[in-house]
C-alpha cells in the first residue's frame, strides 16, 4: 500500500469514532429521559396519594389534622400544594434532610403557639405536653407580675464628683461635694454659707428700728 492510501485510510476512521460517540450520547439521553419520566410518574402517583389522604380528613369531622411521614423537599411541596387547593393549612416541622415532615390541619383546628413551639423543638404533641406548656406559661405570667410589682432601683450611670475631678482636682471636688450636701434647716446650702442668718422676726424689727431712727434724725423729710 502506498503512502497516499495509508493517509486516506487513516482519515476514514474518525467518522466511525464520531458515530460511536453519537450512539453513546443517544443512549445516555434516552436513560436521562426515562429517569425524568419515572420521577414525573412517581410525583404524580404521590400527588394522587396525598389528594386521597387529604380528601379523607376533609370529610372526617372527628379528625383535626393528618401527619405525613418524613419526606424530601419536592414531595413536601406536593403536599403543601394539595393542601392549599383543598383549603387546608400545611406546616412543615423537623430537621431538613433528617426527619422533616408535613402536618395538614383543618383551618378551624389550626395549631396553637404552644404546639408549634413544641413541634419545632422536636417534641411530640399530646394532652400531657399541652398541660406542661400551659403550666410554663402560667408560671412565666406570675413571675412577670411579681417583677412588675417591685420598684426598679435607679442607679446613676456616673458619680458627679468623679465627673469634674479632671477640671477642679480631687481635693476641690471633695470639698464642693461636702458644701452641697443636704442640710436639714436650709436645704442644699449650708447655713455657714448664708450671709444673713437672722430670723424673719428679727429682720422686721431691725427694719422698723432703722425707720424710726431716720425719722428722728430728719423729721422734716416727710413734709410737703
Amino acid at each position: 500500500m502506498d503512502l497516499l492510501g495509508s493517509i486516506l485510510n487513516a482519515m476514514d476512521k474518525p467518522p466511525e469514532t464520531n458515530q460511536k460517540q453519537k450512539e453513546i450520547m443517544k443512549k445516555q439521553n434516552e436513560q436521562i429521559e426515562k429517569m425524568k419520566n419515572r420521577e414525573k410518574e412517581e410525583l404524580n402517583r404521590f400527588r394522587r396519594f396525598a389528594e386521597e389522604r387529604i380528601d379523607r380528613i376533609s370529610k372526617d369531622d372527628s379528625r383535626k389534622f393528618i401527619q405525613f411521614q418524613p419526606l424530601d423537599k419536592v414531595y413536601r411541596s406536593v403536599v403543601h400544594d394539595v393542601a392549599e387547593v383543598a383549603g387546608l393549612l400545611a406546616m412543615s416541622f423537623g430537621q431538613e434532610g433528617v426527619d422533616r415532615y408535613v402536618i395538614v390541619y383543618k383551618k378551624e383546628c389550626s395549631p396553637s403557639e404552644d404546639e408549634i413551639h413544641a413541634r419545632r423543638n422536636g417534641e411530640e404533641w399530646n394532652d400531657d405536653k399541652a398541660k406542661e406548656y400551659a403550666q410554663r406559661r402560667l408560671q412565666k405570667k406570675l413571675a412577670d407580675e411579681e417583677k412588675a410589682k417591685k420598684p426598679e432601683k435607679i442607679v446613676p450611670h456616673s458619680n458627679y464628683k468623679d465627673k469634674y475631678v479632671h477640671l477642679i482636682g480631687q481635693e476641690s471636688a471633695l470639698e464642693a461635694a461636702k458644701k452641697t450636701e443636704s442640710n436639714k434647716l436650709y436645704g442644699f446650702v449650708p447655713s455657714e454659707n448664708k450671709r444673713d442668718i437672722r430670723s424673719i422676726e428679727q429682720t422686721m424689727a431691725d427694719i422698723q428700728a432703722k425707720k424710726r431712727l431716720k425719722l428722728e434724725q430728719h423729721p422734716t423729710d416727710n413734709l410737703g
